[in-house]
């Protein structure tokens, strides 16, 4: 490749990277978060419990609507959440990936709600002290209700039970009733202009965030090319909207999408995402909470959610 044109397209990435530096946290499961969560479980035993109280995971939500369309909100919910908790001061938040990579090492798949004898577990694995979970429900054709759960994984006490409900077209409103829930009863005190930031939603279209909420679940299960498809496509619907023009950027970077794509279009999600980061480190890192370097014996879970 002609020098020339290869600096041209990767100086943006150099100085994206520099300007971040561990800040990002990306959507794709990468193979060494995938072996983080191989150790963790296989030297369970050597690990301990959290004890900082202001260290959290997002778990999946559980659609217990019998709605086969709310399926991406399993995620989707969990994905804004996570988003949002990780830009509060002094809240460190586990990110989705980790998340992601020891569902599938347990195999728990999507699951939402945690059962307070099972919380210690899956606390220490993560690292987090506190856990969100949920169900997503909805009898009537057009309403929702999002029921969440955060729990002390000390001492399995339930501390609330935040929950919103409307109509689907609301997502976005709900969420934000969610997240504010949960942060007054962390007690954390949010100044304006955090919370002003936080009241920004993902999207307010709805068909937007699930094709976004679709690219997440494409990209786990290693359908790079439909995951890709389905940000742009969210792009294409709300220019405005978090997350897609980073995750799109990501797997361009990692070339896991085809290479004649790839060049216009990182340069152009670089320069048009809108999302809490426009940048990307050389690869994702933990960036919250310690990673467990000793986890020994790989126990039974019947059942870890609900």
């Amino acid at each position: 490749m002609n020098l020339h044109k290869y600096f041209s397209i990767c100086s943006p990435i150099i100085i994206s990277i520099a300007l971040l530096g561990n800040a990002w946290a990306g959507q794709v499961v990468t193979d060494d978060i995938r072996e983080w969560a191989k150790q963790a479980v296989k030297n369970e035993k050597s690990v301990e419990t959290v004890t900082s109280a202001n260290t959290l995971a997002v778990l999946y939500f559980r659609n217990m609507s019998g709605r086969e369309e709310l399926a991406p909100l399993q995620k989707g919910l969990s994905m804004m959440l996570i988003t949002d908790l990780s830009i509060v001061k002094n809240l460190q938040v586990v990110e989705r990936a980790r998340l992601q990579a020891l569902t599938e090492e347990i195999g728990l798949g999507v699951s939402g709600l945690v059962e307070q004898g099972t919380a210690p577990r899956i606390g220490k694995l993560l690292g987090a002290r506190r856990l969100v979970g949920g169900d997503i429900a909805g009898a009537e054709q057009e309403r929702i209700r999002v029921q969440s759960r955060l729990l002390d994984v000390k001492s399995t006490a339930v501390i609330g039970q935040p929950a919103s409900e409307g109509l689907l077209d609301e997502l976005f409103r709900m969420e934000k009733d969610l997240l504010f829930d949960i942060v007054k009863l962390l007690k954390i005190e949010v100044a304006p202009e955090l919370e002003a930031k936080l009241r920004k939603p993902c999207s307010t279209r709805t068909d937007a965030l699930l094709a976004l909420f679709t690219g997440v679940d494409a990209s786990d299960r290693k359908d790079y090319e439909k995951a890709a498809e389905s940000y742009r496509k969210a792009m294409k619907l709300d220019s405005n909207i978090c997350v897609a023009g980073d995750a799109l950027a990501e797997l361009q970077i990692l070339g896991l999408i085809s290479e004649k794509k790839r060049s216009g279009e990182l340069l152009r999600s670089l320069r048009d995402s809108t999302s809490l980061s426009n940048q990307l480190p050389p690869k994702p890192e933990l960036k919250h909470i310690p990673t467990p370097n000793q986890v020994p014996g790989r126990t039974n879970i019947d059942v870890l959610f609900q």
